[in-house]
Protein backbone atom coordinates (compact mmCIF):
# COMPACT_ATOMS: atom_id res chain seq x y z
CA UNK A 1 0.00 0.00 0.00
CA UNK A 2 1.13 3.55 -0.72
CA UNK A 3 2.35 5.92 1.95
CA UNK A 4 -1.11 7.54 2.04
CA UNK A 5 -3.63 5.66 4.17
CA UNK A 6 -6.91 7.53 4.32
CA UNK A 7 -8.09 5.79 7.47
CA UNK A 8 -5.03 7.12 9.31
CA UNK A 9 -5.92 10.66 8.23
CA UNK A 10 -9.51 10.10 9.38
CA UNK A 11 -8.24 9.34 12.88
CA UNK A 12 -6.76 12.84 13.02
CA UNK A 13 -9.46 14.97 11.33
CA UNK A 14 -12.48 15.04 9.04
CA UNK A 15 -11.39 14.60 5.46
CA UNK A 16 -12.68 16.22 2.27
CA UNK A 17 -13.03 14.39 -1.03
CA UNK A 18 -14.86 14.43 -4.36
CA UNK A 19 -16.39 11.99 -6.82
CA UNK A 20 -15.97 12.35 -10.59
CA UNK A 21 -17.10 10.25 -13.55
CA UNK A 22 -15.21 9.54 -16.79
CA UNK A 23 -16.74 11.69 -19.58
CA UNK A 24 -17.96 9.85 -22.67
CA UNK A 25 -16.45 12.31 -25.17
CA UNK A 26 -12.93 13.48 -25.93
CA UNK A 27 -13.99 17.07 -25.31
CA UNK A 28 -15.39 16.12 -21.92
CA UNK A 29 -12.18 14.31 -21.02
CA UNK A 30 -10.12 17.35 -22.02
CA UNK A 31 -12.32 19.62 -19.89
CA UNK A 32 -12.06 17.27 -16.92
CA UNK A 33 -8.36 18.03 -16.50
CA UNK A 34 -9.21 21.64 -15.69
CA UNK A 35 -11.99 20.54 -13.35
CA UNK A 36 -9.55 18.35 -11.43
CA UNK A 37 -7.07 21.22 -11.15
CA UNK A 38 -9.78 23.50 -9.75
CA UNK A 39 -10.95 20.89 -7.25
CA UNK A 40 -7.39 20.25 -6.14
CA UNK A 41 -7.14 23.89 -5.05
CA UNK A 42 -9.13 22.72 -2.01
CA UNK A 43 -6.52 20.08 -1.23
CA UNK A 44 -8.89 17.10 -1.17
CA UNK A 45 -7.61 13.99 0.55
CA UNK A 46 -8.77 11.93 -2.41
CA UNK A 47 -10.92 11.98 -5.54
CA UNK A 48 -12.93 8.89 -6.45
CA UNK A 49 -13.73 7.84 -10.02
CA UNK A 50 -16.83 5.89 -11.03
CA UNK A 51 -16.63 2.64 -12.97
CA UNK A 52 -19.23 1.58 -15.55
CA UNK A 53 -21.24 -1.62 -15.33
CA UNK A 54 -19.04 -4.49 -16.46
CA UNK A 55 -16.03 -2.21 -16.72
CA UNK A 56 -17.21 -0.77 -20.02
CA UNK A 57 -15.35 2.47 -19.30
CA UNK A 58 -12.41 0.97 -17.44
CA UNK A 59 -9.91 2.57 -19.83
CA UNK A 60 -11.37 6.02 -19.25
CA UNK A 61 -11.55 5.30 -15.52
CA UNK A 62 -7.83 4.52 -15.41
CA UNK A 63 -7.07 7.63 -17.46
CA UNK A 64 -8.95 9.81 -14.98
CA UNK A 65 -7.19 8.11 -12.06
CA UNK A 66 -3.86 9.00 -13.65
CA UNK A 67 -5.01 12.60 -14.17
CA UNK A 68 -5.83 12.78 -10.46
CA UNK A 69 -2.42 11.41 -9.50
CA UNK A 70 -0.69 13.98 -11.73
CA UNK A 71 -2.76 16.75 -10.11
CA UNK A 72 -1.29 15.77 -6.75
CA UNK A 73 -3.95 13.88 -4.84
CA UNK A 74 -5.04 10.27 -4.22
CA UNK A 75 -7.30 8.52 -6.77
CA UNK A 76 -9.82 6.03 -5.44
CA UNK A 77 -11.25 3.86 -8.18
CA UNK A 78 -14.72 2.37 -8.01
CA UNK A 79 -14.72 -1.32 -8.94
CA UNK A 80 -17.65 -3.68 -9.50
CA UNK A 81 -18.15 -7.41 -9.90
CA UNK A 82 -20.54 -7.00 -12.85
CA UNK A 83 -19.51 -9.37 -15.68
CA UNK A 84 -16.14 -9.85 -14.02
CA UNK A 85 -14.38 -13.19 -13.58
CA UNK A 86 -11.85 -13.86 -10.85
CA UNK A 87 -9.06 -13.88 -13.42
CA UNK A 88 -10.31 -10.65 -14.96
CA UNK A 89 -10.60 -8.93 -11.61
CA UNK A 90 -7.09 -9.96 -10.62
CA UNK A 91 -5.66 -8.76 -13.92
CA UNK A 92 -7.41 -5.40 -13.74
CA UNK A 93 -6.38 -4.80 -10.14
CA UNK A 94 -2.77 -5.63 -10.97
CA UNK A 95 -2.96 -3.02 -13.75
CA UNK A 96 -4.21 -0.43 -11.27
CA UNK A 97 -1.37 -1.24 -8.86
CA UNK A 98 1.19 -0.94 -11.65
CA UNK A 99 -0.15 2.55 -12.33
CA UNK A 100 0.08 3.53 -8.66
CA UNK A 101 -3.65 3.27 -7.88
CA UNK A 102 -4.03 1.35 -4.63
CA UNK A 103 -7.26 2.72 -3.16
CA UNK A 104 -10.54 1.14 -4.21
CA UNK A 105 -14.29 1.33 -3.55
CA UNK A 106 -15.48 -2.28 -3.79
CA UNK A 107 -19.04 -2.52 -5.14
CA UNK A 108 -21.44 -5.08 -6.49
CA UNK A 109 -22.57 -2.54 -9.09
CA UNK A 110 -25.90 -2.03 -10.85
CA UNK A 111 -27.17 -4.87 -13.03
CA UNK A 112 -26.98 -4.09 -16.75
CA UNK A 113 -30.33 -3.20 -18.29
CA UNK A 114 -32.53 -6.24 -18.79
CA UNK A 115 -30.44 -8.48 -16.55
CA UNK A 116 -30.99 -9.67 -12.99
CA UNK A 117 -27.60 -11.06 -12.04
CA UNK A 118 -23.98 -9.92 -11.98
CA UNK A 119 -23.05 -12.19 -14.87
CA UNK A 120 -19.67 -12.81 -13.23
CA UNK A 121 -18.00 -15.05 -10.68
CA UNK A 122 -19.15 -13.03 -7.66
CA UNK A 123 -22.64 -12.06 -6.51
CA UNK A 124 -21.86 -9.46 -3.86
CA UNK A 125 -19.40 -6.77 -2.82
CA UNK A 126 -18.59 -8.90 0.23
CA UNK A 127 -17.13 -11.52 -2.13
CA UNK A 128 -15.03 -8.88 -3.89
CA UNK A 129 -13.62 -7.54 -0.61
CA UNK A 130 -12.64 -11.03 0.52
CA UNK A 131 -11.06 -11.80 -2.86
CA UNK A 132 -8.98 -8.59 -2.87
CA UNK A 133 -7.68 -9.27 0.62
CA UNK A 134 -6.86 -12.89 -0.22
CA UNK A 135 -5.10 -12.10 -3.49
CA UNK A 136 -3.44 -8.77 -2.66
CA UNK A 137 -3.10 -8.64 1.12
CA UNK A 138 -2.76 -5.05 2.29
CA UNK A 139 -1.76 -3.61 -1.07
CA UNK A 140 -5.17 -1.91 -1.41
CA UNK A 141 -7.04 0.29 1.02
CA UNK A 142 -10.65 -0.79 0.56
CA UNK A 143 -13.76 1.37 0.92
CA UNK A 144 -17.27 -0.11 0.82
CA UNK A 145 -20.70 1.42 0.34
CA UNK A 146 -23.06 1.99 3.25
CA UNK A 147 -26.77 2.77 2.91
CA UNK A 148 -28.24 4.76 5.84
CA UNK A 149 -31.76 3.97 4.62
CA UNK A 150 -30.92 0.41 3.60
CA UNK A 151 -30.00 -0.76 0.11
CA UNK A 152 -33.06 -1.02 -2.15
CA UNK A 153 -32.16 -4.66 -2.90
CA UNK A 154 -31.93 -5.61 0.79
CA UNK A 155 -34.95 -7.01 2.64
CA UNK A 156 -34.47 -4.83 5.74
CA UNK A 157 -32.17 -2.24 7.27
CA UNK A 158 -31.07 -4.79 9.85
CA UNK A 159 -30.07 -7.25 7.14
CA UNK A 160 -28.20 -4.49 5.32
CA UNK A 161 -26.24 -3.64 8.46
CA UNK A 162 -25.28 -7.30 8.84
CA UNK A 163 -23.91 -7.21 5.29
CA UNK A 164 -21.90 -4.10 6.20
CA UNK A 165 -20.48 -5.96 9.21
CA UNK A 166 -19.55 -8.85 6.89
CA UNK A 167 -17.71 -6.43 4.59
CA UNK A 168 -15.72 -5.28 7.61
CA UNK A 169 -15.00 -8.86 8.67
CA UNK A 170 -13.81 -9.63 5.13
CA UNK A 171 -11.23 -6.86 5.26
CA UNK A 172 -12.85 -3.54 4.33
CA UNK A 173 -11.26 -0.39 5.79
CA UNK A 174 -13.92 2.35 5.71
CA UNK A 175 -17.42 3.25 4.57
CA UNK A 176 -18.57 5.65 1.86
CA UNK A 177 -22.28 6.28 2.35
CA UNK A 178 -24.97 6.55 -0.27
CA UNK A 179 -26.80 9.87 -0.34
CA UNK A 180 -29.20 10.47 2.55
CA UNK A 181 -31.20 13.63 3.12
CA UNK A 182 -33.08 12.27 6.15
CA UNK A 183 -30.87 13.35 9.04
CA UNK A 184 -32.84 11.53 11.74
CA UNK A 185 -32.54 8.30 9.75
CA UNK A 186 -28.81 8.86 9.32
CA UNK A 187 -28.37 9.32 13.08
CA UNK A 188 -30.35 6.13 13.71
CA UNK A 189 -28.24 4.20 11.19
CA UNK A 190 -24.96 5.50 12.59
CA UNK A 191 -25.96 4.40 16.07
CA UNK A 192 -27.23 1.04 14.78
CA UNK A 193 -24.06 0.11 12.88
CA UNK A 194 -21.93 0.90 15.95
CA UNK A 195 -24.16 -1.28 18.13
CA UNK A 196 -23.77 -4.04 15.52
CA UNK A 197 -19.98 -3.91 15.86
CA UNK A 198 -19.18 -1.93 12.71
CA UNK A 199 -16.22 0.21 13.73
CA UNK A 200 -15.07 1.39 10.29
CA UNK A 201 -14.76 5.17 9.75
CA UNK A 202 -17.75 6.76 7.97
CA UNK A 203 -17.14 9.05 5.00
CA UNK A 204 -20.47 10.67 4.12
CA UNK A 205 -21.52 10.94 0.48
CA UNK A 206 -23.22 14.28 -0.19
CA UNK A 207 -25.20 14.83 -3.38
CA UNK A 208 -25.42 18.57 -4.13
CA UNK A 209 -28.96 19.74 -4.86
CA UNK A 210 -28.53 21.64 -8.14
CA UNK A 211 -31.17 20.44 -10.58
CA UNK A 212 -34.80 19.58 -9.86
CA UNK A 213 -35.20 16.58 -12.17
CA UNK A 214 -31.79 15.13 -11.28
CA UNK A 215 -32.54 15.41 -7.55
CA UNK A 216 -35.86 13.58 -7.84
CA UNK A 217 -34.41 10.94 -10.14
CA UNK A 218 -31.38 10.27 -7.96
CA UNK A 219 -33.56 9.85 -4.88
CA UNK A 220 -36.30 7.66 -6.29
CA UNK A 221 -34.92 5.76 -9.27
CA UNK A 222 -31.44 5.03 -7.92
CA UNK A 223 -31.52 4.88 -4.13
CA UNK A 224 -35.11 4.71 -2.88
CA UNK A 225 -34.31 7.39 -0.33
CA UNK A 226 -36.57 9.89 1.39
CA UNK A 227 -36.93 13.43 0.05
CA UNK A 228 -37.36 15.04 3.45
CA UNK A 229 -39.76 17.92 4.09
CA UNK A 230 -37.40 20.88 3.69
CA UNK A 231 -36.13 19.58 0.36
CA UNK A 232 -39.66 18.74 -0.76
CA UNK A 233 -40.72 22.32 -0.05
CA UNK A 234 -37.85 23.67 -2.17
CA UNK A 235 -38.86 21.40 -5.06
CA UNK A 236 -42.50 22.51 -4.76
CA UNK A 237 -41.64 26.21 -4.48
CA UNK A 238 -39.73 26.20 -7.76
CA UNK A 239 -41.71 23.48 -9.54
CA UNK A 240 -41.27 23.50 -13.30
CA UNK A 241 -44.57 22.96 -15.16
CA UNK A 242 -45.81 20.59 -16.36
CA UNK A 243 -42.96 18.62 -14.79
CA UNK A 244 -39.17 19.00 -14.59
CA UNK A 245 -38.56 15.87 -16.67
CA UNK A 246 -39.96 17.31 -19.90
CA UNK A 247 -37.29 18.22 -22.43
CA UNK A 248 -39.17 21.38 -23.37
CA UNK A 249 -41.28 22.52 -20.40
CA UNK A 250 -43.75 25.30 -21.18
CA UNK A 251 -43.17 27.08 -17.86
CA UNK A 252 -42.81 30.80 -18.63
CA UNK A 253 -40.47 31.24 -15.67
CA UNK A 254 -38.29 28.24 -16.57
CA UNK A 255 -34.83 29.82 -16.45
CA UNK A 256 -35.57 31.89 -13.34
CA UNK A 257 -36.94 28.83 -11.52
CA UNK A 258 -33.86 26.81 -12.46
CA UNK A 259 -31.59 29.54 -11.09
CA UNK A 260 -33.67 29.99 -7.93
CA UNK A 261 -33.81 26.24 -7.35
CA UNK A 262 -30.04 25.92 -7.68
CA UNK A 263 -29.48 28.78 -5.22
CA UNK A 264 -31.88 27.25 -2.69
CA UNK A 265 -30.41 23.79 -3.33
CA UNK A 266 -26.87 24.98 -2.62
CA UNK A 267 -28.06 26.56 0.64
CA UNK A 268 -29.79 23.29 1.54
CA UNK A 269 -26.66 21.28 0.71
CA UNK A 270 -24.53 23.50 2.95
CA UNK A 271 -26.97 22.99 5.85
CA UNK A 272 -26.75 19.23 5.30
CA UNK A 273 -22.96 19.38 5.43
CA UNK A 274 -23.13 21.39 8.67
CA UNK A 275 -25.38 18.76 10.24
CA UNK A 276 -23.18 15.88 9.15
CA UNK A 277 -19.99 17.53 10.38
CA UNK A 278 -21.57 18.23 13.78
CA UNK A 279 -22.15 14.48 14.22
CA UNK A 280 -18.42 13.84 14.22
CA UNK A 281 -18.37 11.80 11.02
CA UNK A 282 -14.97 11.08 9.48
CA UNK A 283 -15.30 12.85 6.16
CA UNK A 284 -17.41 14.65 3.57
CA UNK A 285 -17.38 13.07 0.11
CA UNK A 286 -18.96 15.49 -2.37
CA UNK A 287 -20.40 14.13 -5.60
CA UNK A 288 -18.89 16.83 -7.81
CA UNK A 289 -20.84 15.81 -10.93
CA UNK A 290 -17.82 17.09 -12.91
CA UNK A 291 -18.92 20.67 -12.05
CA UNK A 292 -16.20 22.56 -10.22
CA UNK A 293 -17.96 25.96 -10.11
CA UNK A 294 -20.95 24.76 -8.10
CA UNK A 295 -18.71 22.73 -5.81
CA UNK A 296 -16.49 25.78 -5.28
CA UNK A 297 -19.52 27.79 -4.12
CA UNK A 298 -20.56 25.02 -1.73
CA UNK A 299 -17.11 24.66 -0.20
CA UNK A 300 -16.46 28.37 0.14
CA UNK A 301 -19.87 29.11 1.66
CA UNK A 302 -19.74 26.12 4.01
CA UNK A 303 -16.35 27.04 5.44
CA UNK A 304 -14.83 23.68 4.50
CA UNK A 305 -12.07 25.30 2.49
CA UNK A 306 -8.73 23.64 3.25
CA UNK A 307 -6.71 26.18 1.27
CA UNK A 308 -3.96 28.15 2.94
Amino acid sequence: MSAVKLTDIMKERQILSFELFPPKTEKGMNNLSGTIDHLCEFRPDYISVTYGAGGGNVGANREVCNMIKKAGTVPVTHFTVIRNTKEGIKSQLEAYLNEGVDHILALRGDFPRGENSTGGDFRYATDLVRFIRREFGEKFEIAVAGSPEGHIACRSLEADIEVLKQKQDNGADYIMTQLCWNMEQFKYWLDAIRKAGVTMPVDVGVMPVLDQAATISMALSRNGCVIERELSRIISKYWIFPNPFDKEPFDDALEQKKADFKKAGIEYTIKQIDRYRSLGINGIHLYALNKWRDITDIINESGMCTCV
